[in-house]
């Protein structure tokens, strides 16, 4: 019996012994497989020796996943969210407005109340007396006056109903159209004939209710491109002398014009009353008979292309305008109207 006790004190004093020199405070540690005598700390060993911070899964390649969910290529997904194809989703499948603001709106601007007035420096050049900038200086000097007072002060803003008078006469003001119409023959470039005959009026009444008036003239038989607008002033600007507004005719002769006559016309014409007749271009029209020419010429006297070859002893069978300040009847049919675009428009103003 003391023997039996001898052997059991014994086998705790070399168990004492033994932790004493593992320094093991632990009990219930156990010992793994190839340590080679170190403890596991508590931590659950993974394959390749390497404990895994954070409980993690280890990943493919023997690192640690650092809690992480790893995504295919070896990259962590953060924020949790499913990587789109051929993208990045930084944040994706996050629920809006976190922290309870409000989303942006954007506020748009009230569109200006449109009460009728209009700025007395428009209403003139609307009227067709001048331009904008020139109907400043004509307000100033004290010509314009609205229902009988002189207004000479910049910004004035006539108000529907309003009379207003230039020089004392009373004027309209309306905003400004443009058309350009191909005129066929039998029509007279007139706002009304005392005969009744048809006008070119006639023709344009569909076009608006506009006070609109023709720019320049077209005789009966001519036809072609002939301009409408209720601005004065640039009609005024196209029809001056000063501006040199450029013509092209495609004119149709009774016979062929000889190379002789055709020199004598560039040398220029003497027409009675005016004086001599200069034209900028005159040519034989390429694959047609010699008695079809072009002419372009930037006169304006009465019918005086038909009196520069009357003068040579020729008759004019067809007079055709197809370009007038660079504008021609492409695309619009005798007798038929458009309107002009505001790049069109902007050209003329700039001649």
């Amino acid at each position: 019996m003391n023997n039996r006790r001898n052997q059991s004190n014994n086998k705790n004093s070399q168990g004492g012994n033994n932790r004493g020199k593992g320094g093991s405070t632990s009990s219930s540690s156990s010992r793994p497989t190839g340590g080679k005598g170190k403890p596991s700390f508590g931590a659950k060993k993974t394959e390749g020796g390497r404990p895994a911070f954070g409980g993690g899964s280890r990943t493919e390649g023997g690192k640690p996943s650092f809690g992480a969910k790893k995504t295919e290529g070896g990259r962590p997904s953060f924020g949790g969210g499913s990587r789109p194809e051929g993208g990045k989703s930084f944040g994706a499948n996050k629920p809006s407005n976190k922290f309870g603001q409000k989303p942006f709106v954007k506020r748009l601007k009230a569109a200006p109340v449109d009460d009728g007035t209009i700025r007395l420096n428009k209403y003139v050049a609307n009227a067709g007396i001048a331009s904008r900038r020139e109907a400043d200086e004509l307000i100033k000097t004290g010509i314009v006056t609205v229902n009988g007072q002189v207004i000479s002060e910049m910004g004035y803003k006539v108000q529907p109903g309003d009379e207003v008078r230039f020089d004392g006469k009373r004027i309209s003001s309306e905003k400004n159209v443009y058309f350009l119409l191909n005129k066929p023959k039998g029509f007279i470039t007139t706002s009304k004939d005392e005969k009744d005959r048809s006008t070119v009026m006639d023709l344009m009444r569909p076009a608006t209710t506009a006070r609109i008036f023709p720019v320049g003239r077209l005789d009966r038989q001519t036809t072609g491109v002939l301009l409408f607008t209720n601005d004065g002033y640039l009609t005024k600007k196209l029809t001056h002398p000063s501006h040199d507004v450029k013509k092209i005719y495609h004119v149709t002769l009774d016979k062929k014009l000889t190379a002789n006559d055709l020199a004598e016309i560039k040398k220029g014409i003497r027409l009675i009353p005016e004086g001599i007749a200069i034209v900028d271009n005159i040519s034989y029209i390429e694959k047609r008979p010699k008695n079809e020419v072009g002419i372009e010429i930037h006169i304006g006297w009465n019918r005086v292309v038909r009196r520069i070859f009357e003068k040579l002893d020729y008759k004019v069978e067809a007079l055709d305008r197809v370009s007038f300040a660079g504008l021609t009847k492409k695309t619009v049919g005798r007798g038929d109207f458009r309107p002009l675009t505001e790049m069109e428009v902007n050209f003329l103003k700039m001649m």
